[in-house]
């Protein structure tokens, strides 16, 4: 995004052009972004060819995945109805590991049907069910292991997965139990280590810990791993002071690890591929003095973009048109929706608005409209992929009648 002639456009387009066509609240994805956000991923990691599984629950729209595919990723599920949105986009079932702490017996049974490359288990209660059904069915099913490395990521609490307290994966005696008990099964064949410590890891450390963590274990134990899943987390810069996570570190430690013990490695980013790319757009309902602060209304809300209210994750917000006059007061965006949590973010020293002004809120790609709800029963906005000049409907808008 910049701004041409004091006004903000993505690609090709003003987001002005595009309100004026489609109205607000919309949400807009830039194709453009989305495939160079691919291919800086691959070339970090191009001396060891992962399979790069898009982490499907970050953006659950068919259109977006399906372009995720055309540009050679797989996916990364952690339901049934992810599992069958990755496979209705057209990705491989080869490509297509299954993740999550509580997948049903239905689940699994699908999956196993599917014949999907990899089911990711979590307890050992969840490999002796996946054994029972592969049994049933007289197959042999290749499944991994999730290991807690109990590892801090340095992030939010809320999106830390990796630490002893967290439910996710196993600790290390139950991963050797695991490990025992799938020697003697016939029906399983333990084929990935699977890790995955956090999400929004701005700090290439916690990464090397986790590597160090999976080398001690592997040491311990005598059983060949063929695939090394580390997970996604990788963050992005939703603001100009936030740092970048350095890439080449964390390369050269997958690499120093790779040394030791051969193994095909997956990704599974979802964030880091979607985020940047996609803007929420809104307009100015009302604007109301309180005295020491303006509260500028939306017609966006809690509903459509739920990060600010559950993480207190702040996004940068822009005026659609720029001008140089200054508001005295400080300007708090908030939307419609009858909680006090439903504010995007405060800010001093934000240029004079006025009603019927639009606003960006941006780097919305990632747990942006695959968070929203109906609540206050509000349709959900419409999406657009934004191709240089051109505007394709990927999600139509919502209508009343659509939810009541």
């Amino acid at each position: 995004m910049k701004y041409l002639k004091k006004i903000l456009t993505v690609e090709k387009i003003s987001f002005q052009k595009i309100a004026n066509k489609f109205g607000t609240p919309f949400y807009s994805y830039s194709y453009s972004r989305l495939k160079s956000n691919i291919i800086n991923f691959k070339k970090s990691f191009k001396s060891f060819s992962p399979l790069i599984c898009f982490a499907v629950k970050s953006n659950t729209n068919i259109n977006i995945i399906r372009e995720i595919k055309k540009l050679g990723l797989g996916a990364d599920v952690v339901s049934i109805g992810e599992l069958m949105m990755a496979l209705k986009a057209g990705i491989n079932p080869k490509k297509i590991v299954f993740s999550g702490v509580g997948k049903t017996s239905g689940e699994i049974n699908f999956a196993i049907d599917k014949k999907i490359l990899l089911i990711n288990a979590e307890s050992l209660s969840e490999i002796k069910e996946i054994n029972r059904l592969a049994k049933s069915k007289n197959k042999k099913i290749n499944i991994g292991v999730r290991l807690n490395p109990n590892t801090d990521a340095k992030t939010i609490s809320q999106i830390s997965t990796g630490k002893k307290e967290n439910k996710f994966g196993v600790n290390k005696q139950t991963f050797y139990e695991i490990v025992k008990y799938c020697k003697n099964s016939k029906n399983i064949n333990l084929k990935c280590l699977s890790v995955h410590i956090g999400s929004q890891i701005l700090d290439h450390t916690p990464y090397e810990k986790m590597l160090k963590t999976i080398s001690q274990i592997l040491k311990n134990i005598d059983h060949k791993f063929e695939i090394i899943d580390l997970g996604g987390g990788m963050g992005i810069n939703y603001s100009d002071k936030t740092k970048k996570l350095n890439y080449k570190k964390y390369n050269l430690a997958i690499i120093k690890f790779l040394n030791k013990y051969k193994a095909k490695i997956i990704f599974e980013p979802g964030r880091s591929i979607i985020g940047d790319t996609g803007t929420l757009v809104a307009k100015v309902i009302y604007i109301k003095d309180s005295g020491t602060k303006k509260f500028i209304i939306l017609d966006a809300a809690m509903n459509d973009l739920m990060r600010p209210a559950l993480y207190g994750a702040s996004h940068r917000t822009l005026p659609v048109i720029k001008s140089n006059k200054i508001s005295k007061k400080p300007y708090e965006f908030v939307g419609p929706i009858c909680e006090s949590t439903d504010k995007f973010i405060t800010l001093k020293k934000f240029q004079e608005l006025k009603e019927k002004d639009l606003i960006a809120i941006c780097d919305v790609g990632a747990y942006g409209m695959s968070l929203s709800s109906n609540y206050n029963l509000r349709p959900k906005p419409v999406e657009l992929l934004i191709k240089g000049s051109k505007i394709k409907v990927i999600k139509k808008r919502q209508k009343h009648k659509d939810i009541i």
